[in-house]
This record gives C-alpha cells, sequence and structure tokens, in this order.
C-alpha cells in the first residue's frame, strides 16, 4: 500500500546530506528563483506531471511547497501512480527557513545569488 508520510526539516536536511533524498519543490518558478532549499528539483504544482518526477530505486522521495499544502497535493497524485512511499516536508519551506537551515536565495532584480547553505 502507497502512502504519504510527514517529514521534518531536520531528517530532510540529514537525508540530503547523505544523498538519500530526491526533493522536488512544487511551488512556481518565481518562488523557486527567489528562495530554494539547496538541491530541491523545480516541478510546480501549475503543471505537475506526476508521471515525470524521477523516483529513484533506494532514494526517498520528499515533496515541498511554500507551507506543506500544495506538496501534499502533488503527493497525492504520486501515491495514485502507485510509485512507492511518497513523504511530505512537514510546514513546507517555511518550517525549513524557521529552522535556520541553508537557502539558496536570488536578488530579484540582478538574480545574483545572495546567499547559499550547504545542507
Amino acid at each position: 500500500m502507497t502512502m504519504i508520510l510527514q517529514t521534518t526539516p531536520a531528517e530532510l536536511r540529514d537525508g540530503l546530506a547523505r544523498g538519500e533524498i530526491v526533493l522536488i519543490d512544487v511551488r512556481e518558478t518565481h518562488e523557486y528563483a527567489a528562495e530554494r532549499i539547496p538541491g530541491a528539483l523545480l516541478y510546480p504544482l501549475s503543471t505537475f506531471d506526476p508521471a515525470a518526477v524521477p523516483v529513484v530505486p533506494g532514494k526517498k522521495l520528499v515533496m515541498q511547497c511554500a507551507a506543506g499544502g500544495r506538496s501534499m497535493r502533488a503527493a497525492q497524485a504520486l501515491v495514485a501512480l502507485e510509485v512507492g512511499a511518497v513523504h511530505n516536508l512537514d510546514g513546507g519551506i517555511n518550517a525549513w527557513k524557521n529552522q535556520g537551515l541553508p537557502l539558496i536565495r536570488t536578488h530579484p532584480a540582478t538574480g545574483q545569488v545572495l546567499e547559499h547553505g550547504e545542507v
């Protein structure tokens, strides 16, 4: 049975550092361009095709948005394809930021990277 599990920001950080996670950001392009979690792949919910999401054997698939709602909808679409367990970042990038975890941020006018942190 395929299910959706919640992943905490700390669990995501640790899994990314160990190379055990494929992180899918389902926010829109402008949100991703402004700030993102290092290593996140962009698959906006507005054009989301669950069949296009890379499912890598042996890696946890974690969905992420701003607060957790959009990523939960994307996770449900993946569950319908029976890809195995799908994880949702509890609280989204907002929870990640609240814990002071690394982000890639860009200047809105120049696109220059303002801040970058390694996971």
